[in-house]
């Protein structure tokens, strides 16, 4: 989308010598151009190469269900990665997450409407999105959509909603939010698969009677804040799935125990309302933003540790994503979980110490390997202590650094906010294009940077600003609203960067968000 201004704004925001530059960029062809094409179910985003991306292609074409939610359902599931066929903790399988517990049967209804072996749904990458299109248009059918509905993605809320399965519908609509959010925002990932895109767009989903419920940790009844934890929304998990108690006076908490979910947000604060699930655990970190659902009161005994006296006597901390999948442990997630370990600590009296917070795998007579071996234990620990030691390595890159950053001529220059990093910083419109501007880096060595932007702030900057991280498993995109929050650096995250001299941070113009998008500085620092 091409966001336009009048004259005056313009002149205000950038300064009237700015304006023959701006209409340059703008009537110039973008850069690496890659615009959105439709397709027959509603998508815009054009295919990538791939034969992931062309499973997606053909599952949406031959079930007539838009491509793009498609892609990202699968990837609010799994981040699009299959895990070589393994389960998640909820029995869930491939990249679309096709489930067979006893409350959600996708997997079972995929192998009745495609004929294909619920083995080859399991492991097959292509076979298990085209179970999950064949559900989804099942599900789509019996709701009624017809053919021109079917192309809106705006009319699948509720079908989403159906095949995520939850208990209650506050997670019912934390679940269809969270796909409708990745549709709204776009992004695009690197996979076993080659890479996929989803482009941004206007989203205005169809919420039906869920428009009526609370958004979880909002509002009142299911929205209700914990009252133990007062960041944490409150989603409480089936009885049947932890044991009632009066800790500390019955048992003493001794420990924080740290896991990670094997699952997404959603699907884990849904699995421990299942009765069948026989798991829980008092609180779920989400990768994105880092926010907080408690499940058990903190005096009550979850089931999380898989030995009863470690049970008694800790709290477990769920975190959205997979061992083997560093992309879901974001800065959001490492900084908001250590809020709350040291909260309990705090609270308990628990020592903040490796002896008492401790992982899953260290559990005695666990089977468990979580939080696995890309969770970074030591910046973890810093965050929880409050010693975060100064960056060992860091480099700051400015938009004007010479041989560090490049744009094409679609962005302008301008030095109207005071709030500006250097002498000067870089704007362009956004459009369905990448046309990134480049801030470049010689890493020294692969290994844990934190990434931070600066940028001035104005109400007519970027609602939805898309900043590039590269990594060696594939490019990581974090969306900030350049409207506020500027005149200072704005932590992106924790990235495993690669070693070498290279691109390694872009702002994208390619976003859904409206505003001019602005590129001033970044800054990387070892951790």
């Amino acid at each position: 989308m091409t966001v336009r201004y009048p004259q005056s704004r313009l002149s205000q925001l950038l300064g009237a010598t700015l304006l023959v530059s701006l209409a340059t960029g703008l009537t110039s062809p973008a850069a690496n151009a890659a615009p959105a094409t439709d397709s027959p179910a509603g998508a815009t985003t054009a295919t990538v190469g791939g034969p992931l991306a062309t499973a997606f292609d053909r599952a949406a074409a031959r079930y007539d269900v838009p491509r793009d939610l498609l892609v990202a359902v699968g990837y609010a599931e799994t981040h699009l990665d299959g895990h070589d066929g393994a389960p998640s903790a909820s029995n869930g399988y491939g990249v679309m997450h096709l489930a067979s517990n006893p409350k959600l049967r996708t997997l079972d209804e995929a192998a009745a409407l495609t004929g294909l072996a619920p083995v080859t749904l399991r492991t097959d990458p292509a076979a298990n999105v085209t179970g999950a299109a064949a559900v989804l248009r099942s599900y789509a059918d019996r709701a009624g959509l017809t053919a021109a509905q079917r192309a809106d993605p705006d009319h699948w809320y509720t079908t989403v909603v159906r095949y995520g399965g939850a208990s209650t519908p506050a997670v019912a609509r934390l679940y269809a939010d969270t796909v409708y959010d990745l549709l709204g925002t776009g992004f695009q990932t690197t996979t076993g698969g080659g890479p996929v895109r989803v482009a941004p767009r206007p989203v205005a989903p169809e919420r039906g009677a869920l428009a009526a419920v609370a958004p979880l940790g909002t509002g009142d009844g299911v929205g209700i804040m914990s009252t133990d934890y007062g960041p944490a929304a409150w989603a409480p998990a089936h009885a049947e799935n932890y044991t009632v108690s009066s800790r500390e006076s019955a048992y003493p908490i001794n420990y924080v125990v740290i896991h990670v979910a094997q699952g997404s947000y959603a699907g884990t604060v849904s699995w421990f309302q299942n009765p069948a699930a026989g798991v829980s655990a008092h609180y779920t970190i989400r990768s994105s933003d880092g926010a907080v659902t408690q499940s058990v009161r903190e005096k009550d005994i979850a089931y999380h540790a898989g030995n009863w006296t470690y049970n008694t006597q800790s709290i477990g901390i769920e975190h959205e994503g997979y061992v083997n999948q560093p992309s879901w442990f974001t800065d959001a997630m490492y900084r908001s979980s250590a809020a709350l370990t040291r909260h309990l600590c705090d609270r308990y009296g628990i020592p903040k110490d490796r002896s008492h917070i401790i992982g899953h795998n260290q559990v005695p007579g666990a089977t468990h390997t979580d939080p696995g071996p890309n969770w970074n234990w030591t910046y973890y620990m810093q965050l929880v202590t409050g010693s975060t030691p100064p960056p060992s390595w860091s480099v700051t890159i400015d938009n004007s650094t010479a041989g560090a950053f490049t744009a094409s001529a679609n962005w302008g220059t301008s030095a109207y906010s005071a709030q500006r990093h250097g002498t000067d910083y870089r704007f362009a419109d956004p459009v369905e294009a990448s046309d990134p501007a480049w801030y470049r880096a010689n890493i020294p060595t692969t290994a844990s940077y934190r990434v931070e932007a600066w940028y001035p702030d104005d109400p007519g900057y970027n609602s939805s600003a898309p900043y590039v991280i590269v990594t060696p498993s594939g490019n990581q995109t974090v969306h900030v609203d350049q409207r506020s929050g500027g005149g200072a650096w704005r932590n992106l995250g924790t990235f495993t960067l690669a070693a070498g001299d290279g691109n390694k941070v872009g702002v994208s113009r390619w976003t859904g968000g409206t505003g001019l998008v602005i590129a001033d500085a970044i800054r990387i620092s070892r951790v």
